[in-house]
């Protein structure tokens, strides 16, 4: 991973969370609020928020009587997750780093984080934090992206900004999204940071979109992919965007669009 990876500046948080949450984060938010609400906490944490799409989630489907913890690296993108639950009295927003959370030892009945470990630096680091203030019988629950073979819009997208710059090509995508995908090398980090039960499973959606222009937004404007498009300076972002549209449209069509999602829960106790 590269210190651009983790840029989610600019207009990043708002087309973020105005199409690529609805296009792929909504459903596998869900899912980790359901299997966070089989636990019954009573305080629970999620580190990295990004614009809250579990966040929300999870305030919709816990009881009442639990609180949540929201935390997010990027302030940008925290409070961009704050303006649509910021009148929630049983939620506390906190900027924090997920490698050294400021919360006392045993604080948490849950830890919750949704594509957000293949950002951090130190995956061990990160893990043995959500550990460490996990009170016990306490679970880690997180999901990552399988690989980029197995989601649909993501390789076209891909492939087709290798072909925009064929000496430079932005590796974005394989680098960190579709870059943390095997279930030993998870296990063995998860033991290695302390947690003894772990499962993992596949869960597989679908995405859809209005056009294939709706994707190609979302992944080249909305994600830390626009950093790469724009240092390039060989073709302008809207540009590459238009490019990439055209290659959906021709995998796709030319009318709504949909697309296979994929990718690993863990729970870790």
């Amino acid at each position: 991973m590269t210190a651009s990876d983790k840029a989610f500046t600019g207009s990043i948080p708002q087309i973020y969370d105005e199409l690529l949450v609805p296009l792929i984060f909504t459903p596998y938010a869900q899912d980790l609020a359901a299997r966070i609400d089989r636990r019954q906490p009573l305080d629970v944490l999620e580190t990295a928020a990004g614009t809250g799409a579990v966040t929300r989630a999870l305030h919709a489907g816990l009881p009442p009587e639990v609180r949540i913890t929201a935390t997010d690296l990027n302030e940008p993108m925290l409070m961009r997750a704050k303006s649509h639950l910021g009148d929630a009295a049983r939620i506390g927003w906190q900027q924090a780093d997920a490698l050294a959370l400021p919360f006392a030892d045993a604080s948490f009945d849950a830890v919750a984080c949704q594509f957000g470990v293949m950002f951090f630096p130190d995956r061990i680091k990160g893990y043995a934090e959500a550990r460490r203030v996990l009170r016990p019988g306490g679970r880690f629950i997180f999901n990552v992206w399988d690989r980029i073979e197995d989601n649909e819009f993501a390789p076209v997208v891909h492939v087709a900004l290798q072909q925009i710059f064929p000496n430079d090509p932005p590796q974005f995508f394989t680098r960190t999204p579709h870059g943390y995908y095997d279930p030993e090398r998870i296990t063995a980090d998860l033991n290695e940071a302390g947690f003894t039960d772990v499962e993992i499973g596949t869960v597989t959606h679908r995405s859809r979109a209005a056009s294939p222009q709706y994707p190609a937004t979302a992944y080249c404007q909305g994600t830390p992919m626009r950093g790469e498009i724009e240092a390039r300076g060989t073709l302008d972002l809207a540009a590459a965007t238009q490019v990439v549209a055209d290659a959906l449209e021709r995998r796709f069509g030319s009318g709504p669009v949909e697309g296979r999602i994929q990718a690993l829960v863990i729970s870790a106790a």
